[in-house]
């Protein structure tokens, strides 16, 4: 198990796993509400990269990298990364109108 510091290395390193053996990595996210503390751990078995931290933006990250992991997993291992976001980014879209009532 290696922890890594930068948080851009982990994703790095993580997408870089998944797309060796996307068959056998997992994808693990730890939260202990009394220590505040979040840890992500990625592995296929072989290799095993963590990432800890207390900080409550990363809670954002967190969340951007789970929209990669999702965008692989759908697309397949050699989808482009590279336009995924995470909430801003749907908002950002206008919403459709429906047939709804108005309100």
């Amino acid at each position: 198990m290696v922890y890594i510091a930068s948080w851009d290395d982990f994703v790095e390193k993580s997408v870089q796993l998944f797309r060796a053996d996307p068959e056998k990595t997992r994808y693990v996210m730890k939260y202990r509400h009394c220590d505040g503390k979040l840890v992500l751990k990625v592995t296929d078995d072989k290799e095993c990269i963590k990432f800890k931290t207390d900080q409550a933006q990363d809670a954002k990250k967190m969340e951007k990298l789970n929209n990669v992991f999702f965008t692989l997993m759908a697309r397949g291992p050699e989808a482009d990364i590279s336009e995924v976001g995470g909430k801003e980014q749907a908002e950002a879209q206008p919403a459709k109108k429906g047939r709804g009532r108005k309100q």
